[in-house]
């Protein structure tokens, strides 16, 4: 398998303002819940200082990831011993609320301001390097929203802007208010459909890519196929997961295998080299809350595919043979509120 000893993680940029990110990010969301039971705050420093030892510098996390905002404040403990000045820090506001009967989102300047002051105290941080619009409040014109976003940055408590799950037209409207330096959407060999628009439409802004599940949920390094799913987790509703949908989806997997032996390593590191060959404005944030499957992640920077590697992998998973949705049923039938007006969700899911 690759390894990750020998590895020099790249440097990336992300957008046309300045923003230079580590090639492989992490993604800090697990470390407090959703995908497994929370880790302790030590073993979840561990990791996150393990990352950076291996040259990992950009971390993700978010207002609504964990109970109380646990995440945040465990990134915020992670950070006081690392050197602040080398780590690209990310988080995220918009989603109020997360739950199995509905989503609240909320974009109006007041909340960005609170939020943004909020996630600076309990990160203990004077700055937010990144800072997402976790997810598009429509009741509120985007450029209200970036209105305030913009104010931030000239103010210096924040250095750049982000978008996620964000429609063309909310990017190009957003754009045109202040520039967006990344855009943050799941993208993985099973879930491919920002290819079509948003991939070039962000190449047209100069905007950068950050995708997450970049694992496709995990399954592409072997979760619910030689691992089990950890009880309580979100994964146990997730549609491609179930019945007749995870014994399609298993023979994808069982593909990505045979060709991993071909190339010297392991599914997951395949699956994940696949994301960061994309391009050199793509910067994946996997995440895990183990050390040994985080070397894991970085060794797949040892893998080097060809264009005809791409298209061969491409081939054996093609998307059209993916079975069910990226989204769990649940999400599809719940509330979905706004600042003002009441909706249905869209195709949105937690990130």
């Amino acid at each position: 398998m690759a390894e990750a000893q020998k590895i020099v993680v790249p440097k990336v940029k992300l957008g046309n303002q300045g923003l230079q990110v580590s090639k492989l990010g992490f993604g800090c969301m697990g470390l407090t819940g959703i995908y497994n039971d929370p880790v302790p705050d030590e073993v979840g420093i561990s990791v996150i200082k393990h990352a950076f030892d291996k040259g990992i510098t950009h971390f993700d996390t978010s207002d609504i990831y964990g109970a109380n905002h646990a995440n945040e404040i465990l990134v915020g403990k992670a950070l006081k011993q690392l050197p602040r000045e080398e780590i690209q820090l990310a988080t995220k506001f918009g989603l109020v609320r997360f739950g199995s009967d509905t989503i609240e989102v909320k974009g109006t300047p007041e909340y960005v301001r609170a939020c943004c002051l909020s996630s600076l105290k309990r990160l203990d941080v004077e700055y937010i390097d990144l800072y997402y619009v976790h997810r598009i409040d429509t009741s509120v014109p985007i450029e209200d929203t970036m209105g305030e976003l913009k104010k931030l940055v000239e103010e210096g408590k924040i250095k750049y802007i982000g978008l996620s799950e964000a429609s063309p037209d909310t990017i190009r409207r957003a754009h045109a208010v202040h520039p967006i330096t990344a855009l943050q959407m799941e993208w993985s060999l099973w879930t491919r459909d920002i290819e079509d628009e948003i991939v070039p439409l962000c190449r047209e802004l100069g905007i950068g890519i950050v995708p997450y599940s970049p694992l496709g949920r995990g399954i592409f390094g072997g979760k619910a196929i030689v691992e089990s799913v950890p009880a309580n987790s979100f994964l146990e509703s997730h549609p491609r997961l179930q019945g007749e949908n995870f014994e399609k989806n298993k023979v994808l997997y069982n593909r990505l295998e045979r060709l991993s032996e071909k190339h010297g390593c392991s599914p997951a590191q395949l699956g994940l080299s696949w994301v960061l060959h994309q391009g050199d404005d793509v910067a994946p944030i996997p995440g895990t809350t183990k050390i040994k499957n985080l070397d894991h992640n970085i060794g797949s920077l040892n893998v080097k595919l060809t264009k005809e590697d791409l298209n061969e992998i491409c081939d054996a998973i093609p998307v059209h043979e993916v079975a069910g949705p990226r989204v769990p049923d649940y999400i599809y039938s719940c509330s979905y509120k706004f600042a003002n007006t009441p909706a249905k969700l869209g195709k949105s899911t937690p990130a």
